[in-house]
């Protein structure tokens, strides 16, 4: 069996990176927007691999979507997909809840309280997709085959299936990570903020270069 075709819901970077990640590994690829048109250009250069379309048909193409949009947005672009067209589908959830104003020596912002997170929210809105958050926790710049010497990154992972976030960890293997499954989705309480913690570096010393990496025995 080949592939499973890959539906990315966003027109930013990390939506440009991960679909061009997915299409280097094989894999049939459509970007969603609310305005298509701006993702002409992108195209071009990928039209045998690739096609665009609206946030609704990306999500009817897709037999695994990403969700890779700002968080403030998240929800309405769930929304748009139609909940019709998200069921029983495995979503890469790579949002951050992070709010619209400036960092505070080096700490961004959350809408969210740290009792509930934005995959959460998300979830709740689509009960019958499988929400996996992943992505979420590295600058996209390394998101696909990343290079860190011998080390390999570990990617922090959770949601409420289990075929779902397997699934998942195939693809961050084929990806260049270790995968670890952190649980259930209340976990992404926890795996959000590591947005915070990887920006702050950014933010005060202008290095972005570095990924998390869990050590056990």
């Amino acid at each position: 069996m080949g592939n499973k075709t890959i539906g990315v819901l966003g027109s930013g970077i990390v939506g440009q990176t991960l679909a061009e990640g997915f299409i280097s590994h094989g894999y049939e690829v459509m970007r969603g927007s609310r305005d298509p048109n701006k993702l002409e250009d992108w195209l071009v250069k990928y039209r045998e691999k690739a096609d665009i379309g609206t946030f609704e048909e990306t999500a009817k193409f897709g037999d695994i979507l990403v969700l890779a949009v700002k968080g403030s947005v998240a929800q309405a672009v769930v929304e748009l997909c139609g909940l019709k067209n998200l069921q029983g589908k495995t979503i890469i959830d790579a949002t951050n809840p992070i709010a619209e104003i400036p960092p505070q020596n080096g700490v961004i912002n959350f809408f969210t309280d740290h009792n509930h997170s934005l995959m959460e929210h998300l979830q709740e809105s689509a009960p019958d997709a499988h929400f996996v958050k992943a992505f979420s926790c590295v600058g996209n710049a390394h998101m696909v085959n990343p290079q860190f010497g011998s080390e390999k990154p570990s990617m922090f992972i959770c949601g409420n299936e289990q075929a779902a976030k397997d699934e998942v960890s195939g693809i961050l293997d084929k990806f260049g990570w270790e995968t670890c499954d952190m649980g259930m989705v209340e976990s992404a309480r926890a795996i959000e903020p590591l947005c915070m913690l990887w920006c702050i570096r950014g933010f005060l010393y202008d290095k972005w270069d570095h990924a998390f990496r869990l050590l056990s025995k």
